[in-house]
Order: C-alpha cells, then sequence, then structure tokens
C-alpha cells in the first residue's frame, strides 16, 4: 500500500509539478507578451516622433528649395528684361538703320537716274562729235590731199621725232652731268695716285743678245764638230743663234728663266775663255742657283717693298719670274710693283681694304711668269694658280677679271683694272710693233667712217683720240652723243687697245658769204 501510496504521492507530484510548469510557463508568455507589447508602443511613439521630425525638415527643405527657387527666378527674370531691353534697343537701332539705308537707296536712284541721263546726253554728244570729227576729218583730207592713215603717220612721225629730240635733250643733260660729276672724282683719284707714286718713264727690257770680243770667239762657242753649242743647248734648254751679226750671239727661248741663265753662262765662259762640256756643265750649274735665288730675293723683296705678308713660297717665286717678263717690252715685274702701289694708294682714296688691293695688284700677272707653259689666258691662270696656294676669294676673282674674261664681283675687280691701265698706257711703258700700231689706226678710222652720218673720221694722238666730223644735214646735235655712244661701243667690242680711246664727235654748221 506504502508502495501504491508512494507511486500516487509520486503521480501527484509529477502532475503538480507539470501544472505548476504549466503556470510558470503561462506566467513568463504573459510577462513577455506585456514587453513586447510595451516594446511595439515605444517603437510606435519613436516612428511618430521620427516622422514628425522627417516632416519638419522635409518642410525646411522645401522651404528652402522655395526661397532658392524664387531668388533664381527673380534674377533669370532681370536678365531676361535686360535681355529684352537689349534686343529692344538693336531693334530700334535696326529699324533706324534700315530707315537711313531705304533713304539712301532713294537717294541712290535718284542718282542713278541722273547719271542715265547724262549718259545718254553724253552719248548723243559723243554721236554729234563723231559726226562732226568726220566731217572735219572728211573736209582735211579733202583740203591736204591725205586719207585719215597717212595724217595719222605723218602725225606719228612727227611727234616720234619731237620725242626723240626732247628724250636726247634729256638724256644728254643727265648723262653730261653724271660723266661730269663721275669724271671729276676719277681724275681726282687718279691724278692723286698718280702723283703719289712715280717710276722710270721707260721701264728695263729683257736683252737677249750676247756681245763677243771677237768674231774667233764664236768658233770656240761652236767647238770642235759642234759639240760646245750643242752641249750649251742641251744643258740650257735654249737655242743659239750664230749668224753674220757680228762679235754677237742670240739667244733663244720661250722661256726666260732659261734664257737668262743661258746669256749669263754664256758671259761667263766667254770672259773665262775655257769652253768645254764639263765646264759648261759646271758653270750652267752655278749659274742656275744664282739665278734661283735671285728670283726668290727679287720675289721677296716684292712682297717686302709693297708691304704685303701671309704669300705663299711658290707664289713669291713666280712673282720674282716677272723679273725676266716682258710685256710689250714693258718689264712685267716693275708692272706688277706698279699696279700694286697704284691700287694701294686708289684703295685709300675710296676707304677700301689697302692691303688686299695692294695683294691683288702685285699677283694679278702672276700668270704671266707661267703663261709659256700652260695654254690660256694669263688671268685666268693667275687667278687658278693663286686659288690653288690658298689665296682669298677677293683677291682670286680679281686677278681673273682684270681684264674682263671673268665677271667682276667686287670694287677691287674694277680697281685692279683702273691701276692696271695707268701702268701699262702711261707714255713710254710699252712698245708695240709698227705694222700693229698702223693697223690699230687703220681699223679705228674705218670703224667711224663706216658708222651713217660720219663725213669724215681721224685718229689722232698716237691712237688715243678718233675725231670723228658728221654731216650737220643728218646728225642733229641730240643724235651726235647717241653718234659717240654707238662707236665707244664698236671699238670696244672689235679693237684690243692699251688704256683707253677718247672718242669726239664735231658738228658745226658754217655760213659764208663774199662781200663784192
Amino acid at each position: 500500500m506504502e508502495m501504491v501510496f508512494i507511486i500516487i504521492a509520486v503521480f501527484v507530484g509529477l502532475v503538480a509539478g507539470y501544472g505548476i510548469n504549466i503556470y510558470i510557463s503561462r506566467k513568463k508568455e504573459s510577462s513577455a507578451e506585456h514587453v513586447y507589447q510595451k516594446r511595439i508602443e515605444e517603437a510606435n511613439k519613436e516612428a511618430s516622433n521620427i516622422i514628425v521630425d522627417s516632416q519638419l525638415e522635409a518642410k525646411e527643405i522645401i522651404f528652402a528649395a522655395k526661397s532658392q527657387s524664387d531668388a533664381e527666378a527673380k534674377e533669370r527674370l532681370k536678365e531676361v528684361s535686360a535681355a529684352e531691353k537689349r534686343i529692344h534697343q538693336r531693334e530700334e537701332m535696326f529699324d533706324n538703320k534700315l530707315s537711313l539705308l531705304d533713304k539712301r537707296e532713294q537717294e541712290l536712284k535718284k542718282n542713278e537716274q541722273s547719271l542715265n541721263d547724262r549718259a545718254r546726253h553724253v552719248d548723243n554728244m559723243k554721236t554729234e562729235v563723231e559726226k562732226a570729227r568726220e566731217e572735219q576729218v572728211a573736209k582735211l583730207e579733202q583740203i591736204s590731199g591725205m586719207d585719215s592713215e597717212q595724217a595719222k603717220k605723218e602725225l606719228m612721225d612727227s611727234l616720234e621725232s619731237e620725242a626723240r629730240h626732247e628724250a636726247a635733250k634729256l638724256l644728254k643733260q643727265i648723262s653730261d652731268e653724271a660723266e661730269a660729276e663721275a669724271d671729276k672724282k676719277a681724275k681726282r683719284i687718279l691724278s692723286t695716285a698718280i702723283q703719289r707714286y712715280s717710276a722710270d718713264v721707260v721701264s728695263a727690257r729683257t736683252v737677249s743678245v750676247v756681245n763677243l770680243p771677237g768674231e774667233e770667239m764664236k768658233g770656240r762657242i761652236i767647238g770642235r764638230e759642234g759639240r760646245n753649242i750643242r752641249s750649251i743647248e742641251a744643258v740650257t734648254g735654249v737655242d743659239l743663234i750664230i749668224d753674220d751679226t757680228p762679235d754677237a750671239v742670240i739667244v733663244s727661248s720661250f722661256d726666260p728663266i732659261k734664257r737668262e741663265i743661258a746669256r749669263l753662262s754664256l758671259e761667263t765662259l766667254v770672259i773665262d775663255g775655257r769652253i768645254h762640256p764639263s765646264r759648261i756643265e759646271e758653270v750652267v750649274e752655278k749659274v742656275t742657283k744664282e739665278v734661283n735665288d735671285g728670283v726668290l730675293e727679287a720675289g721677296q723683296q716684292a712682297t717686302f717693298d709693297v708691304g704685303v705678308h701671309g704669300i705663299s713660297p711658290e707664289l713669291i717665286k713666280l712673282v720674282g719670274k716677272l723679273k725676266y717678263r716682258t710685256s710689250f717690252s714693258q718689264n712685267v715685274y716693275q708692272h706688277s710693283l706698279e699696279v700694286a702701289h697704284l691700287c694701294g694708294i686708289i684703295a685709300a682714296e675710296l676707304g677700301i681694304n689697302q692691303k688686299i688691293a695692294k695683294r691683288i695688284g702685285l699677283l694679278h700677272d702672276i700668270g704671266k711668269a707661267v703663261d709659256h707653259e700652260v695654254e690660256g689666258s694669263h688671268a685666268i691662270i693667275g687667278a687658278e694658280i693663286a686659288k690653288r696656294h690658298g689665296e682669298a676669294t677677293k683677291v682670286v676673282e680679281a686677278i681673273a677679271s682684270h681684264h674682263n674674261e671673268a665677271p667682276v664681283n667686287s670694287v677691287y675687280g674694277f680697281l685692279v683694272q683702273a691701276a692696271d691701265s695707268l701702268s701699262a698706257a702711261r707714255p713710254g711703258a710699252r712698245r708695240e710693233m709698227l705694222e700693229n700700231y698702223i693697223k690699230r689706226l687703220t681699223d679705228l678710222e674705218g670703224i667711224a667712217n663706216a658708222i651713217n652720218g660720219v663725213s669724215k673720221a681721224y685718229a689722232v694722238q698716237a691712237g688715243r683720240e678718233i675725231r670723228v666730223m658728221v654731216d650737220v644735214e643728218k646728225i642733229s646735235d641730240e643724235d651726235a652723243d647717241f653718234l659717240a655712244k654707238d662707236l665707244t661701243k664698236q671699238i670696244e667690242e672689235k679693237l684690243t687697245y692699251p688704256g683707253q680711246i677718247r672718242v669726239v664727235v664735231i658738228r658745226e654748221t658754217r655760213a659764208v658769204r663774199y662781200a663784192k
């Protein structure tokens, strides 16, 4: 029973415990629901507060945006009002311009109408004038016996003749003034140069004749079976001419140095008296050295006298060789020194570089030292030699152009031409063959006489001047100047002459009456 009671008690206890658990569980559920409900209420209150705050904030944002929008709208309204005002002003301005254009258009129409009226009036007048002119032309043709073309030709010929006459007068006046001024300055410069430099009137002349003490010396020079003369010719490279000339032997060679060596050697042998092949070789060798030393010394002395430095040793030797070179009997070495000094003096007057001018003057005929060995003009040969030995471009160009065989590219070219002419054309500086001299005078007169309107021509002052007498009926005073220019041009193109030739055209009218 106790067991039953225990079981019942346990069962009751279990039931009671289960009920208590259920109660406690329900109690807890009721309490949690209360807490949950409370939290929901608090959340609702908080949400309501947030909504209210959000609404207030949204209202503030809307208000601020509306205020900003109103401000922008007012600003935009101001801008629109200003733009409208400007547009209105422009419209008024355009209206004014249109009004002004309308007025101008009306004025232009009036002017156009007036011009049209005047044009019609002018056309009518032209028609009337043309008609009157045709009538006048017809009357003039009837009176003069010439048609309009003939009258035009005669009028044009008259106008052309008058225009040529006036042009000739003007040209002559301008030419006379320019020539007078240029001639005055040129004379001053050249006279200054000539006054400041003086040289011997007659330059030294190379002699190729060896005088002998007697006729028997010719036989000793020839030697047994001609061995001595053959030895001399072989060693020196010259030809010995032993003819009927009494007490003289002629030395012939195109090379002036060889000719000089042969001359000096022959004179030494004649004085010494010992003439045989070995002695000839010994003397020629000694004289050759002396001549070469003399050539170098002469070249150095020339550069020292002129005052130029830095010239190549080869060029100095060539300058020294010019001592034995002649041109129209004028010693080229002395001529080069003269030209160098004259170039320096003229350069000083013109205010240009004197050293360059002197250098050009000294070297301008350097080609003549080798022109017997090289084909071509000595001016071109000299320019090539100067260029090869490092001379400046101005120097080379002036050397090449001093006989107008190359274009003149600087003032130094004209300067060396003037100095070269001064040295060559002074009295006694050069001699020419009589035949060439007479031929030049004949050609000079022939060129003048071949010109239409020339009655007589005379070459005077040893060919330095040509005087031309013209027909007064064919040549006027103004045409005389044209004739002088034409004759000068023909002389320059057709003749070769030293210095310059003066052309004088003479036109005179003579009135002759006899008193009875």
